[in-house]
């Protein structure tokens, strides 16, 4: 879908506020904006990106949800290079739920695929420009001299051939009044001082103080604390409970069935648990109380021998692979995986007669404020989001669940209540990455190169559980299957099946197993043929120059042609995944019980334009260690419908 067009006034919207300064709204481009006049507000408007104090504070408004990668730290970065201010002088806010907030790279507010920063890229710099600009309106136009003759740096207007100055906060009112300016001219990239600047976390101090608030922080007046009681089996309900025992556990002041189970609602969090303990409950455990690994491995291994809805389709596999001179063949699993968030799940509601204010740790703002609308049977406007800090999302915290609990319970109770998981909730009723099963077909011609590939996946769709399918297809599942590789002949197709597991999206979603498979693939392939897998990588790599980049400096960092001590090894890996383009050597050794152990993992990525170094750092190294726990110690197994581990 092509973005709507609208011009720059439409774009930018200014309001003077008496006593506030300049404040500065940005409407983003979202696919599902309609044209329509941007309101003008009368006071600090919750759509506004940039607001300038007669104080000379800075204060930046964030539309997307901070869970640990950094945002609050680079999306200031880039109004600050613009508004030419010193970003750790910057006030930070966290924005409401609000259209004007929406991800223009999926047409609502939220957070995740991997596009905040460049979603926020030009924007945000816009916002920046256009209020320096207009800064420097209202100091040319005081001063009585020429915009040209002005110049600009940590938030003072200098005029250098009288020496005059006037701060931001001086010109803050009068900037107010200065119409939008409809073409402002960012810095070109040789002049940036702040963007690709190693910066220090601007979130770390309130974190490291404690006076950051996460969802789990939230404390209300009156507040109840429930814990819920969920069946065991997926799908599984209530048939009948006795909350007698429970009802006598001090603090315990409510028990009642909600949808998802028996919740109980107590003065704090152990009183809560210690009832839920005493509940005594019967479940109807459904039609998945026979489903296991096993008996699913099975099921999928059959319908593997179907074809599916083909994804991608390049000649002709199948008369390739009947005239191949050499044919491998592979089977790949990967398992359900749970997101293990560091803070446990848990959310905030208060449902009144005419509102409802929820406190979540959400990365869909949009979604969490019409979850909350339809839990509380209120009308949109009456429905207040505060997103708080978020101690680790991985695509966990877009569901719905752990929210909408909390709505209907506080509309149940009438107070305000605070729903938690358990660390044994939140492995055992997680909405798990997919569990896959690959069969994977290639052909070689007589000298040995790869001339064909097939590719047959079975999983169910993480995508038809929140948005609609196009064609069958749920691209998430297939996405990075056999990669940037040139293989002249391809077919690589998906078939659905739903075992009745609760699934989600997932750090990296469908290239978290596709990368798996592929790669794993091709060493197969290596190793058939007698060939160095970096080698074979390079030729099969040579139209992509950019993951070929990253996979040639990771080799060379390596050391990848230099001994090893004795029981070690290297395995060399190579994917593209939201546009990022990354490579990895780890090396290895296997212990006599067959255990790994990684002493080193050497990443190379080129994700194009870098606002901060050490966040991507960060996220890089994090990334490694998440990959790592989840190949090793992750897997998610069932057993009579049932997810056997519960907890770490």
């Amino acid at each position: 879908m092509s973005a709507p067009t609208m011009d720059r006034r439409e774009f930018l919207s200014v309001t003077a506020v008496a006593g506030a300064g300049l404040t500065l709204g940005v409407r983003t481009l979202a696919p599902t904006f309609q044209r329509s006049p941007f309101p003008v507000p009368t006071d600090f408007a919750p759509n506004a990106f940039v607001r300038v104090g007669t104080d000379g504070v800075v204060t930046i408004v964030v539309g997307y949800s901070e869970m640990g990668q950094g945002i609050l730290t680079s999306l200031p970065m880039l109004v600050a290079e613009e508004l030419e201010v010193d970003p750790a002088t910057v006030k930070i806010e966290q924005a409401p739920a609000d259209p004007a907030y929406n991800n223009p790279s999926f047409g609502m507010q939220g957070t995740g695929g991997s596009t905040t920063v460049s979603a926020a890229f030009d924007p945000m710099r816009q916002a920046g420009a256009a209020a320096r600009e207009m800064l420097a309106a209202a100091a040319a136009t005081s001063l009585g001299v020429p915009r040209e003759s002005l110049t600009i740096a940590n938030g003072v207007v200098t005029h250098a051939a009288s020496s005059r100055r006037m701060t931001y906060g001086e010109l803050a009112n009068a900037a107010a009044q200065i119409p939008v300016p409809h073409h402002v001219a960012l810095k070109p990239a040789s002049e940036w001082k702040v963007i690709g600047k190693r910066t220090r976390r601007l979130d770390a101090p309130s974190k490291v103080m404690g006076r950051a608030t996460f969802g789990i922080d939230v404390k209300l007046p009156g507040m109840l604390t429930a814990v819920v009681a969920r069946c065991p089996v997926f799908g599984g309900k209530v048939k009948s409970f006795t909350a007698t025992a429970a009802r006598a556990v001090p603090g315990v002041r409510q028990v009642v069935e909600i949808p998802s189970g028996v919740a109980v609602l107590a003065d704090g969090y152990w009183a809560a648990k210690k009832g839920r303990e005493a509940l005594r409950i019967e479940w109807d455990e459904g039609a998945n109380a026979s489903l296991s690994s096993a008996s699913l491995r099975a099921r999928w291994a059959e319908l593997a021998k179907q074809p599916g809805v083909v994804a991608r389709h390049e000649g002709d596999s199948a008369a390739a692979l009947a005239s191949a001179a050499r044919r491998i063949d592979a089977v790949y699993e990967t398992p359900f995986l749970a997101h293990a968030t560091m803070e446990p799940m848990n959310c905030t509601a208060h449902v009144q007669a005419a509102s409802c204010e929820v406190w979540a740790p959400t990365q869909a703002q949009t979604m969490a404020k019409a979850t909350a609308a339809r839990a509380s049977g209120l009308p949109d406007a009456a429905i207040q989001i505060h997103t708080t800090m978020l101690g680790g999302g991985f695509g966990r915290r877009f569901e719905q669940d752990f929210l909408s609990e909390a709505v209907t319970l506080s509309k149940m109770a009438h107070v305000p209540v605070k729903v938690v998981f358990s660390r044994e909730d939140d492995i055992q009723h997680d909405c798990y990455r997919p569990a896959t099963y690959n069969v994977l077909a290639a052909g070689l011609d007589a000298s040995g190169n790869l001339t064909t590939c097939t590719y047959r996946s079975v999983s169910p769709s993480v995508q038809a559980h929140m948005f609609p399918l196009q064609n069958g297809l749920d691209d998430n599942a297939i996405e990075g299957a056999l990669g940037e590789y040139a293989i002249p002949n391809v077919q690589v197709e998906w078939v659905r099946d739903e075992p009745g597991v609760p699934i989600g999206f997932w750090r990296s979603v469908g290239n978290s197993h596709t990368a798996f498979v592929k790669e794993s693939f091709i060493d197969e392939i290596a190793a058939a043929t007698h060939t160095d897998p970096l080698a074979l990588r390079r030729r099969l790599l040579a139209n992509s120059p950019r993951l070929l980049g990253v996979l040639n400096l990771a080799a060379e960092r390596a050391g990848w042609d230099s001994p090893l001590p004795a029981g070690r090894f290297r395995g060399i890996a190579a994917h593209k995944s939201f546009n990022s383009y990354v490579a990895e050597v780890a090396e290895v050794s296997v212990g006599a019980d067959g255990t790994p152990t990684v002493h080193r993992v050497c990443c190379a990525v080129d994700i194009g334009r870098v606002v901060n170094p050490l966040t991507v750092e960060a996220q890089v190294q994090g990334s490694i260690v998440y990959g790592l726990s989840a190949a090793l110690r992750g897997a998610i197994t069932l057993d009579r419908g049932r997810v056997q581990q519960e907890n770490f």
